[in-house]
């Protein structure tokens, strides 16, 4: 066998390896990406039956004539600013900006159920009951989402970003992902009163 022929065979089969590895990266890295996804559209769904939730109730608020306006009006701003928000699951801003209207929305809809207390002819209702039987599944569903997503992206991160696959990521257009954060001030704990006479 000549040199020429063994050289070529040399690179034949670099190239045939290359190509292995590169395809089985790529299948790797749409995987992960694919489970990203997924697990976005998880938080998504579980933020959407809040806001249905949310919805009920609010609904439920404005039938009772003498409740205080102003409170209703800030969770309805806020109620659509948070439905309106895009995200971008690549993108960093977009997912903090989607986070920060969830947070305004929950923030104002707590304030909504502080003044709700001080109406008993409401509390009775059936649709506000139910409203609080549901609420605290939600928001358990919401954190556990979440997490999952986190989870996920983690995954995908490292996927990306370890060796060759990194190579291949980069060649093929993939680039970490931004985690889902906790609320800002959330690591403090909340200043609870008690105003007990």
């Amino acid at each position: 066998m000549s040199t020429k022929n063994l050289t070529l065979i040399i690179v034949v089969i670099f190239i045939l390896l290359l190509g292995g590895c590169g395809c089985n990266s790529y299948n790797g890295l749409v995987q992960v990406d694919q489970g990203v996804k997924n697990a976005w559209s998880n938080v998504e769904t579980n933020y959407q039956r809040r806001t249905d939730l949310y919805n009920s109730v609010v609904k439920t608020i404005e039938g009772s004539a003498n409740f205080e306006k102003s409170t209703l009006k800030e969770v309805i701003a806020a109620r659509s600013k948070a439905t309106s928000v895009t995200v971008d699951i690549n993108d960093s801003a977009s997912l903090a900006r989607y986070q920060q209207a969830q947070g305004q929305l929950q923030g104002s809809f707590s304030r909504l159920m502080a003044v709700a207390e001080a109406y008993p002819d409401l509390k009775t209702t059936k649709s506000f009951q139910d409203f609080q039987t549901n609420i605290e599944g939600t928001e358990n569903r919401i954190n556990v989402a979440r997490r999952d997503f986190n989870a996920t992206v983690n995954s995908y991160n490292l996927k990306v970003k370890t060796f060759p696959n990194n190579i291949f990521a980069g060649i093929f257009g993939y680039h970490e992902k931004p985690y889902y954060k906790s609320d800002p001030g959330s690591e403090n704990a909340p200043d609870i009163q008690f105003n007990i006479k």
